[in-house]
């Protein structure tokens, strides 16, 4: 699992993680990755989040994905995605019922406190990228 990781490597250093963890996980075995999401529709949330931003850790972000641009990172490495949460480019939220015995979200629509008096206030996009259990030979 990782949460609120991967927005703190530069873009090469990301796909060279995402590839690194296809290496070595087992073939069905999974990664739970949660990043800020780009796409969250309150002005508020994405200056808090955005590289640079006004957020505790944001001076240290380095890319703000949506759910497409974090999908397809994992996808390039050889995974197959399952996104579980995130917002679209009309502000619509998506949620896919997940377990949390599988790897624990807490900045998620569920599971962080910020969200019980303004639902929705602080998200990530959430996805599992699944290692396929046949994997086809890569060329090197």
């Amino acid at each position: 699992m990782a949460e609120h990781v991967w927005e703190h490597l530069e873009e090469e250093e990301a796909e060279q993680a995402a590839r690194l963890v296809y290496r070595y996980l087992e073939p069905g075995g999974y990664l739970r990755v949660a990043v800020p999401d780009g796409l969250h529709p309150d002005p508020a949330y994405i200056e808090w989040v955005n590289p640079g931003g006004v957020g505790l850790d944001a001076w240290d972000h380095r890319v703000l994905y949506t759910y497409r641009s974090l999908s397809g990172l994992f996808e390039r490495a050889g995974f197959e995605v399952v996104l579980l949460e995130y917002f679209d480019e009309k502000g619509r939220f998506h949620f896919k019922d997940w377990d949390p015995e599988g790897g624990l979200i807490r900045r998620s629509s569920r599971f962080d406190p910020r969200n019980r008096n303004k639902p929705l206030s602080y998200t990530s996009i959430i996805l599992d990228a699944f290692k396929p259990l046949h994997t086809p030979e890569r060329s090197r």
